[in-house]
C-alpha cells in the first residue's frame, strides 16, 4: 500500500503514464476485467497489485532467514521483482511499454521497488526491541516481585 502512494505520486508528476498492474490487465490479461463493471475497474487494479505485492512480500519471506536479516536484502529483492516484471512478464505479456526504452518511467518504478523491498525487509518488532537486543532491561522478570505484596 505504500509503494501505491509512490505511484500515485508518479503518475501525478508525469513520471509515469500507465501503472503496471494497469498495463497488465488491460493489454496483458483483459479477459481478467470483463467481469468487472467499468466504474470498479480502477479499484479491481489496485486490489491486483496488492495480490501481487502481497505473493512478492510472501516469497521474500520464504528466503533463508540469514539473506533476510541483511539489510540491503529487502531493496535488492525489490529491484529484483521489478526487473522480472521489466524484462521477462512484460515482454512475455506483449505490452506495449516493453517495447520502449522510458528512462524516466523506468527510474520511477525502480524507485517504488526498491522501497517496497526496504518496507518488506524490514525487522519485525521483536528483532530490533525484543530479548534478543542484548539489553538486561528488556529481559522480563522471572517471578514477581515479592516486595509489591509486603
Amino acid at each position: 500500500m505504500a509503494m501505491t502512494g509512490m505511484r500515485q505520486l508518479a503518475v501525478g508528476i508525469g513520471a509515469i503514464e500507465r501503472t503496471p498492474p494497469d498495463a497488465i490487465l488491460h493489454e496483458g490479461v483483459p479477459s481478467a476485467l470483463e467481469a468487472v463493471p467499468e466504474h470498479r475497474r480502477t479499484a479491481a487494479i489496485e486490489l491486483a497489485h496488492w495480490a501481487y505485492g502481497s505473493a512478492a512480500g510472501l516469497a521474500f519471506g520464504l528466503l533463508p532467514g540469514r539473506v533476510r536479516r541483511w539489510r540491503i536484502s529487502g531493496p535488492l529483492y525489490g529491484v529484483a521483482v521489478w526487473g522480472l516484471f521489466e524484462f521477462a512478464i512484460a515482454p512475455a505479456l506483449g505490452l506495449g511499454h516493453a517495447e520502449h526504452s522510458r528512462p524516466r518511467e523506468r527510474t520511477a518504478l525502480l524507485i517504488d521497488h526498491a522501497m517496497f523491498g526496504l518496507i518488506v525487509g524490514a525487522p519485525g518488532e521483536t528483532a530490533v526491541a525484543g530479548p534478543e537486543s542484548g539489553n538486561p532491561e528488556d529481559e522480563p522478570d522471572p517471578e514477581p516481585d515479592s516486595r509489591a505484596s509486603e
